[in-house]
């Protein structure tokens, strides 16, 4: 009988390093409550600093470092709260890196702003050439937003919509083209996961969506007069 082959030892699992957040998120949370203060979600009475937060918890869960998570509290600072001049005040207060960030996760910075559709088509070109950090706080924003979309949908329906400058197909338009884009370019941030789920939101948003029209063309039939 021949000798039994050697056991090999079971590895441990590699430590992972803790990425630790310090005084400078601190103070970019602070900076963000003060200049989204008295802003609300649409259509509701909840503090916008929960879009902030909650896009900050994606960015760290899906592997960002410290910058990236301050850049994800003030991704909407520059196109809400001051335009250009304000951009210039993260890059003082937070460096450059947090700029870049910021200024490529923002889709206008002057006042008005332009339409609605040539801002969502000059952001999707913009995407095409922003590096993987700025990316990955474009997409953890663009997978909170579709998921509070998608709660609201499901709370009041059809009348969501109203809230949309681009309306349903606008709306349903923007979010298909942007997980093009983010499936385009392979990211090296914890890539698959969050594309994966972004991905899932934007196919339950347009099965929600198409259920209501077939929905409503069968209403519309039944409403006919027969000749």
């Amino acid at each position: 009988m021949g000798a039994k082959p050697a056991k090999i030892p079971a590895q441990a699992p590699a430590k992972l390093k803790a990425r630790k957040l310090g005084p400078r998120f601190l103070r970019a949370f602070a900076f963000a409550a003060e200049k989204h203060a008295g802003q609300v979600r649409k259509a509701s009475t909840t503090p916008y600093i929960a879009h902030l937060m909650g896009v900050a918890s994606l960015v760290l869960e899906f592997g960002g470092d410290e910058d990236s998570a301050i850049a994800a509290l003030l991704h909407d600072v520059v196109e809400d709260c001051g335009g250009a001049p304000m951009l210039k005040e993260v890059r003082r207060r937070f460096g450059n890196r947090v700029a870049k960030i910021v200024a490529g996760c923002t889709d206008s910075d002057t006042y008005p702003k332009p339409p609605w559709r040539e801002r969502k088509e000059a952001y999707l070109r913009h995407l095409k050439s922003v590096d993987a950090n700025t990316r990955l706080v474009s997409a953890a924003d663009k997978l909170n937003n579709i998921r509070s979309i998608l709660a609201d949908y499901r709370e009041v329906g059809e009348d969501i919509w109203t809230r949309f400058n681009g309306g349903r197909e606008g709306t349903l338009w923007y979010y298909r083209a942007l997980l093009d884009e983010f499936q385009r370019r392979k990211p090296n941030w914890a890539p698959n996961r969050l594309i994966r789920e972004f991905e899932l939101a934007v196919k339950e948003l347009e099965a929600m969506a198409e259920a209501a029209r077939s929905s409503d063309s069968e209403v519309r039939l039944c409403q006919e007069p027969s000749t």
